[in-house]
């Protein structure tokens, strides 16, 4: 199953650089993506937001691209070595500290931490359990974060970190519910695991019967579960989720085998994920969405993408509307005020910057 998973999640469409495309209007408003070229072919499905003008993405053939500018250059700063490796998740403090996720099963997963801007990287971590399969990390603060596998000896793995990223702990399985069969995360767009404030984290997970949403409020040492009504199979589930604060998320997902089919495709949730409503088909994104984000402007604006389009919600989660048919795997948003941004990233190099 993880072979084919790697394998379908390789794939993607195509966008053509230098395009602006424009939004639906909502309110006087638009929404519209300025793809800023990167010099490269490589599928980006690692994001990190930090700002209007700074971001991060990690992709295959171990790449990692780092703008200080807005997207105007970008600089190569993949870690030495790392080539054979697939970045699936990026993590970033500033414009200097950054924490990256290569993804895959055994010694494959692995995570690697700089501080001085992508000049040097050291290897903090590397899974040597051949059952494990690390998918998603995720940061509290600049101190606190977690990394998510898929089960072993029947459970969801996870692995914490209290010093920024620079040594992982692998912990204990008696706090974390039993897997279902099948059941595993999707390592689609670095948000399968997200965090809140505090110590409080989310995960997803599909190919089970059913996909589920796992949540901690101590740091990752305990987890309850809640089911989701999404789409659930081998190749469905939940791919992404988003909280605007402790109580209100979404979720996206459906079946990345069906991208322009809205199988079931979003959910929301207004206690903290402990349940969650299905959005019908006709208010819901129209087809697999891989990602998503909350807008740092407003209270219940959140941005889902995908291979067949980008999609905007102005109602937390409720309805969505389509104003991009193009191809993006990840989507992040960051900043406060006038720094505020967000970006996209996903196949044959595109990474977009959100023009509103």
């Amino acid at each position: 199953m993880r072979i084919l998973r790697v394998a379908a999640l390789a794939a993607g469409g195509l966008l053509l650089m230098g395009q602006v495309v424009p939004a639906q209007a909502h309110g006087g408003s638009s929404y519209r993506w300025e793809l800023t070229p990167t010099g490269t072919t490589a599928q980006f499905r690692g994001l990190a937001a930090v700002s209007k003008d700074v971001a991060w993405v990690g992709g295959s053939g171990g790449t990692v691209l780092r703008t200080v500018d807005g997207g105007k250059h970008w600089q190569n700063v993949s870690p030495a070595g790392a080539e054979a490796l697939q970045f699936r998740d990026v993590e970033a403090f500033d414009a200097r500290r950054a924490v990256a996720l290569t993804i895959g099963t055994g010694e494959d997963s692995r995570v690697y931490r700089t501080a001085d801007g992508g000049k040097t990287w050291t290897e903090t971590f590397r899974n040597t359990d051949a059952n494990a399969f690390y998918d998603c990390i995720a940061f509290n603060d600049d101190k606190h974060g977690l990394a998510l596998s898929d089960p072993v000896d029947g459970k969801f793995r996870i692995a914490a970190t209290s010093d920024g990223g620079k040594s992982w702990t692998v912990q204990p399985g008696d706090g974390m519910p039993a897997a279902l069969a099948g059941e595993f995360a999707f390592a689609a767009s670095g948000t399968c695991l997200v965090a809140g404030h505090g110590r409080t984290a989310w995960f997803a997970s599909g190919g089970g019967d059913r996909p589920r949403v796992f949540r901690t409020v101590d740091g990752g040492r305990h987890w309850t579960v809640a089911d989701s009504p999404m789409a659930s199979g081998a190749a469905a589930g939940i791919f992404s989720l988003a909280f605007r604060n402790s109580l209100f998320g979404v979720a996206v997902g459906g079946d990345f085998l069906k991208p322009t089919e809205a199988v079931k495709a979003a959910s929301v949730t207004s206690d903290g994920g402990r349940t969650w409503q299905l959005v019908p088909a006709d208010k819901a994104p129209k087809g697999y969405r891989s990602g998503s984000h909350f807008v740092p402007w407003s209270p219940t604006a959140v941005l889902a993408v995908g291979p067949s389009g980008s999609d905007v919600s102005f109602d937390g989660g409720r309805s969505w509307k389509q104003f991009y048919d193009g191809s993006f795997d990840s989507v992040e948003c960051a900043g406060h005020g006038v720094n505020a941004g967000c970006w996209a990233s996903g196949a044959n190099g595109a990474v977009g910057r959100l023009v509103h």
